[in-house]
């Protein structure tokens, strides 16, 4: 009797809606009319936070219709004790749907409207361990605010999702943020240690999407570009480029997609930041351009997120193609991307070929016309872990080039989570021509009531996707485990505790020699998203920097804090170490502090500020340098679709200590004015101001660039 009663209250725990057919499409206009009353409705909803499996302060009740294009979702949010906050440019309700269109228990399309009409749409990952927002759908809000509730209206054209043909269950959930407590409710009991899972979605029953035709994407774009280059001897080129590019996407299939564009242009897209860089390794540059942006959780390899202690083999880099170089890029001539999705298998193709890129005025860098290439395939096994295997490669010609190949699958049980990734490359060019292999493996995930970190990497000296990946970690060997016990609360201020103590074992390239170091890290996590995390790890290390082995005793202190400032959003972290300092070439101290703060001055104006404060210490402990960094930016939204960006960079430097002799290094000014006017079309106007230091410690111009792009939907 006792396993019927647990078989019956697991199965209980997954909730239901039906979707019911209308003839009459309700209007999309933020008020729940009689239509909508003929609807099953989805209620019951269970806190999420800050208390798990509590009652939440506010009602909501859900309705959902379809015809044969389209879905409808409604909410009816309560609002008796807590009103709902709208503001353009701070910390406002919102509600959020997460639907799984193949039954994955895995994936999802996510869509979240906030109560000042702002949106966000895209994708889910990992059962819910990964927010992908590259994805940009067409689909229609609306919401109004009344005086005990507010009411929201949403309409989803199956054109414009991709789904399995047939299957008539798709896993859904709803969920609901109050901004004034800091609540969230959802529709299914999800865990704060697990966060919400795809797997732990309710059900929707009787869907069965009807739409007929191809849903065809056209996006032509027109702009005009002037790009202006100092160089020395007050030497000026001047370019100016107006020009038109072609994007195209073609749902051949609910579930197979083409995309290609010709002649792009990225000249909207902000510059990256400034970083200080002190290691062996080169810095991480995410992704900006829509073209690769879309769809790119099929071209990697499984990953834990952004919880930090791990880093997967990336033998895929998007950032490779079209690279920069000295403030410019390649130019991309074309790109085509083919993917298909359906609940056991997950394929991707994407090819792309650059220009020839030669530096007329320095004559050092000459690229030759490159071809890339990337092949995924994953399959769904264990209901929603996966197996895959990926390809990528570039080819100049027969003599330089560089592929990759590589296995991968993850292991996703509730909170746990194991990856296993192996990789092997070839690299062919003038000056050498090698193979080699690196394996990479983690688990993270809860022993009772203790939690586990762990991972493990071999990096072959001579493993090379230097062309089309980013796995810098050439010749390394790495161990790490840490575990301790973690704790949760279900009442009082306190959310979550835990404290690991670890030892990691590392053998640097070069060096016959393993560095051990111990690791304790503590976290603690308070109600209302205040928190902090401090880590101290020490021992002896050995690395061979200038082809010389040396030995240290190393150590590291970091620490960061999250809260709320004046109901807004506050981080700050910083990190202290002793190793080596790979810009000066000499063993010393390193400090990096980090601020980022952002404070609505008015519901349509947000002033931000982030801020770096680097210090070197030379090895008689002295102050070699430090670099005041400062981002201030200010935010102007018109509405929910008209914003204005400016921000401005600021690198500075002190010798030694005396800020008296602080030097002003750069400057780059950016402006960006971005209108949504219709569905998946913009207006962009951009300008980028870039100016450095002379030798007589001068600001002079760099670069100039100026931009107007106009991007249509043509929508079949």
């Amino acid at each position: 009797m006792h396993y019927v009663l647990m078989f019956f209250l697991i199965f209980a725990e997954r909730k239901s809606v039906e979707v019911r057919y209308t003839e009459i499409a309700p209007q999309i206009d933020g008020f729940i009319e009689e239509t909508w009353m003929a609807a099953d409705s989805a209620y019951d909803f269970v806190q999420f936070m800050p208390y798990e499996k509590t009652a939440p302060t506010e009602r909501t009740v859900v309705y959902v219709l379809q015809d044969k294009d389209n879905l409808y979702i409604a909410f009816r949010c309560y609002a008796d004790s807590i009103k709902p906050i709208a503001c353009l440019t701070a910390d406002e309700d919102d509600i959020r749907i997460g639907i799984d269109t193949f039954g994955s228990k895995n994936a999802a399309y996510y869509f979240q409207l906030f109560a000042s009409e702002i949106y966000h749409d895209g994708w889910v990952l990992d059962d819910g361990r990964t927010f992908d927002d590259s994805w940009e759908g067409v689909w229609y809000k609306a919401l109004k605010l009344y005086d005990d509730r507010w009411e929201v209206e949403v309409k989803i054209p199956f054109k414009s999702i991709r789904y399995k043909k047939g299957l008539d269950e798709w896993g859904i959930e709803f969920a609901r943020y109050m901004a004034q407590n800091r609540e969230i409710s959802a529709w299914n009991e999800h865990l704060q240690k697990e966060d919400v899972k795809v797997s732990k979605y309710g059900t929707l029953k009787s869907i069965d999407p009807q739409a007929v035709g191809y849903y065809f994407e056209l996006y032509p774009e027109a702009y005009l570009r002037i790009d202006r280059q100092y160089y020395e001897g007050d030497s000026v080129a001047t370019h100016k480029k107006p020009s038109v590019s072609l994007n195209l996407k073609w749902d051949v299939t609910p579930q197979a997609t083409i995309n290609a564009t010709v002649l792009p242009d990225f000249a909207q897209i902000e510059s990256d930041p400034f970083s200080l860089n002190l290691s062996r390794y080169p810095i991480y540059l995410d992704e900006r351009r829509p073209f690769f942006l879309e769809g790119q959780e099929i071209f990697r390899m499984a990953d834990f997120g952004d919880m930090g202690f791990f880093d997967p083999l990336e033998i895929f880099y998007s950032r490779r193609i079209g690279k920069s170089v000295n403030d410019d890029a390649v130019p991309i001539l074309g790109g085509l991307k083919v993917t298909s999705k359906s609940r056991d298998w997950n394929l991707g193709m994407l090819g792309a070929y650059t220009d020839s890129y030669l530096d007329t005025v320095l004559h050092n860098i000459d690229e030759p016309n490159r071809w890339f290439a990337v092949m995924r395939a994953k399959h769904a096994v264990l209901e929603n872990s996966h197996i895959g295997a990926l390809f990528s490669g570039m080819a100049a010609d027969k003599d330089d080039h560089n592929y990759a190949f590589g296995l991968d699958g993850a292991y996703l049980k509730g909170a746990n989570q194991l990856v296993v990734q192996g990789a092997v490359s070839s690299r062919k060019d003038s000056l050498r021509d090698k193979s080699g292999w690196a394996f990479d493996a983690g688990y993270f995930g809860f022993v009772k009531n203790f939690i586990v970190f762990t991972s493990a990497r071999v990096v072959q000296d001579s493993f090379d996707v230097s062309h089309i990946g980013f796995v810098p970690w050439v010749g390394e060997k790495r161990l790490m485990l840490m575990t301790g016990p973690y704790k949760q609360y279900q009442r009082g201020a306190i959310s979550n505790f835990f404290i690991v103590p670890g030892i990691v074992a590392t053998q640097e390239p070069g060096v016959s020699d393993w560095s051990l170091a111990g690791i304790v890290e503590c976290n603690l996590q308070f109600r209302r998203d205040w928190g902090f995390d401090i880590g101290v790890n020490a021992g002896r290390h050995y690395e061979a920097p200038m082809d010389t082995v040396i030995s240290y005793f190393s150590r590291e202190f970091n620490s960061s804090f999250w809260g709320r400032l004046f109901n807004q959003n506050i981080d700050f972290d910083f990190n202290y170490s002793y190793g080596w300092n790979y810009s000066r070439g000499y063993l010393g101290y390193q400090g990096e502090n980090r601020l980022t703060y952002n404070y609505s001055l008015i519901p349509q104006v947000r002033l931000g500020l982030t801020s770096y404060l680097w210090i070197e210490w030379d090895p008689d402990n002295q102050v070699e340098a430090i670099w005041p960094i400062f981002r201030p930016n200010i935010d102007i939204a018109f509405n929910a679709d008209m914003n204005l960006r400016i921000f401005d960079e600021i690198v500075t430097q002190t010798p030694g200590s005396d800020l008296g002799e602080l030097e002003y290094l750069w400057n780059r000014i950016g402006v960006l004015f971005s209108w949504n006017f219709m569905p998946k079309s913009w207006i962009y106007i951009a300008l980028n101001d870039h100016r450095v230091q002379d030798e007589f410690g001068n600001l002079q111009p760099s670069y100039q660039i100026g931009a107007i792009k106009a991007k249509y939907l043509i929508y079949f």
